[in-house]
C-alpha cells in the first residue's frame, strides 16, 4: 500500500512526537510473530505504558532525527517494531523480556537509552531497571538511614544506663 506524502508527514511527525517524550526505546525484529501474538504485545504494552510502532524504516529514521534516538538510525533495517517506555525507562525491556519466552520469533536489534546505543544483550540488564515507585523507595530509605542511625547513637547511653541499672536490679533480687 502506498502512503501518500501527507499520510508519511503525519507519520513521522506523530513517532517524533512519541520519542521525545520517551525515556528509552528498544528496537526489535517481529518477522515471523503471528497477528494473535501481536495483538496481545500490543495489549501488554499499552497496559505498562510502552508506545509500539511499526514503521517503515526510511520513516523512522526520519522520526528519531532530532531526538535521544539518533543513535538508533543504523539498526533500522528489516522489518521492525518501535517500542517507547514513556512511564519508567525499563517498561519496553520488560515486555520484551517477558514476550519473548512465548514468542520466540522476537530479536531484539537495539535498545537506547538516554541518547546511548546499547547492544541487544543488554536488554536484561535495561529491564531489571528500578521503576519509578522502587526508585523512590529506595531514595526515601538512603535519605532515612543516617538520621535513623544518628538517633539510635543519641539514645545509646540512655539505654546502657537503663540495662546496667535493669542487671543491678536482677542481682540484688536473686541474693
Amino acid at each position: 500500500m502506498t502512503l501518500r506524502l501527507e499520510d508519511k508527514q503525519q507519520i513521522v511527525t506523530e513517532v517524533n512526537a512519541v520519542a521525545a517524550n520517551a525515556l528509552s526505546a528498544v528496537v526489535v525484529d517481529y518477522q515471523g510473530v503471528s497477528v494473535a501474538n501481536m495483538t496481545k504485545l500490543r495489549a501488554k504494552a499499552r497496559a505498562s505504558g510502552v508506545s509500539l510502532r511499526v514503521v517503515r524504516n526510511t520513516l523512522a529514521r526520519r522520526a528519531v532525527e532530532g531526538t535521544d534516538f539518533a543513535c538508533l538510525k543504523d539498526a533500522l533495517v528489516g522489518p521492525l517494531i518501535l517500542a517507547f517506555s514513556l512511564e519508567e525507562p525499563g517498561a519496553a525491556a520488560r515486555l520484551f523480556r517477558e514476550c519473548a519466552k512465548e514468542m520466540a520469533e522476537l530479536e531484539v536489534k537495539a535498545l537506547a537509552i538516554g541518547g546511548k546505543l546499547l547492544a541487544a544483550n543488554q536488554l536484561e540488564a535495561m529491564s531489571k531497571l528500578p521503576t519509578k515507585q522502587e526508585a523512590l523507595a529506595t531514595l526515601c530509605g538512603t535519605m532515612l538511614a543516617p538520621i535513623t542511625k544518628f538517633v539510635r547513637t543519641l539514645a545509646e547511653p540512655h539505654s546502657q544506663v537503663v540495662r546496667v541499672m535493669g542487671q543491678i536490679r536482677d542481682q540484688k533480687q536473686a541474693a
